[in-house]
């Protein structure tokens, strides 16, 4: 295999750095996992899992830490429900049910017993992945577009192979507090990337190319973020991993069409909420009414 073919492989494996506490939600992920905090009708775990379902992805690793099994058991078979179910004549919540499941042989936990930044949580992954290119997907970020976002990104790497990360353009106001990609040669959507810039100032920004969280890797990121060392916070960061990939393999952004909503706090997890419910044609009317109501106060 020619070291281009190699760069082009089919994308099998999705990893999800799933370990983090959700202090930003207390108390209400005292005891429930912050990825398990619904999106209208669905926890943002499975927008996620489903979103890589769409993109071509059959095996499934979950970054977790202590406490966060209600993840495992929501993508289990589920015995006593499903005959319940069935018995009850329940069709329609039978199948929502059965469509959450992910067969055992699928899907694997591995534990990050100790904060050390999202690098250190994408390298607990390194021996289930193996030398795979493999997607990340940070369920914290949603996309509400009409094609998912990491199906986007299979489209363009399917034409160039090598490493790819979502880019979407930000406000002016967005910029200091995102990871912001210099960009190369531009063919479409697809954007070379030659750097990238950790929360700059405006007036330093080299783009308003913002990094989301979806990334589509080569295994020679595990090798770098493995003797890498401690960055900012004193924890292992992926964006200086990928900085030295640059450095070795062809690296792109994907400029993502749709509306990226971070639901990494209460107030972005609200807007996406709304967003998600008004695109919903079962209910978007009524939200509508809901909050025109509202509006008049």
């Amino acid at each position: 295999m020619t070291d281009n073919s190699r760069l082009q492989r089919p994308v099998r494996i999705a990893v999800f750095p799933v370990a983090g506490l959700g202090t930003r939600f207390l108390p209400a992920t005292k005891a429930i996992p912050k990825e398990m905090l619904t999106l209208v009708d669905r926890p943002l775990i499975q927008h996620a899992v489903e979103e890589a379902k769409a993109a071509g992805i059959t095996d499934f690793v979950f970054v977790s830490s202590g406490g966060k099994t209600a993840m495992e058991d929501h993508f289990d078979h589920l015995s006593v429900l499903n005959s319940t179910l069935e018995r009850r004549k329940k069709t329609k919540e039978l199948e929502l049910v059965q469509a959450t499941e992910i067969p055992s042989s699928k899907l694997a936990v591995v534990r990050q017993h100790s904060p050390l930044g999202l690098g250190h949580a994408v390298w607990c992954a390194h021996k289930i992945v193996g030398d795979e290119p493999f997607a990340v997907l940070l369920p914290d970020d949603t996309v509400l577009a009409q094609k998912p976002c990491l199906v986007q990104m299979m489209e363009q790497y399917a034409k160039t192979g090598g490493n790819y990360i979502a880019a979407m353009e930000v406000t002016d106001d967005q910029v200091s507090s995102k990871g912001i990609i210099t960009p190369g040669a531009m063919e479409g959507n697809r954007v070379e990337v030659k750097g990238l810039v950790e929360k700059p100032k405006l007036e330093e920004a080299p783009s308003r190319l913002a990094v989301l969280g979806r990334y589509i890797l080569q295994p020679e990121i595990f090798k770098i973020l493995e003797t890498i060392g401690e960055g900012a916070g004193g924890e292992i960061q992926l964006t200086d991993g990928l900085a030295k990939l640059m450095a070795q393999q062809p690296f792109y952004g994907c400029r993502v069409d749709g509306a990226w909503h971070d639901c990494g706090n209460k107030l972005g997890w609200l807007e996406a909420n709304i967003a998600f419910a008004l695109s919903n044609p079962s209910m978007g009317s009524a939200v509508r009414d809901i909050l025109k109501k509202y509006q008049e106060k």
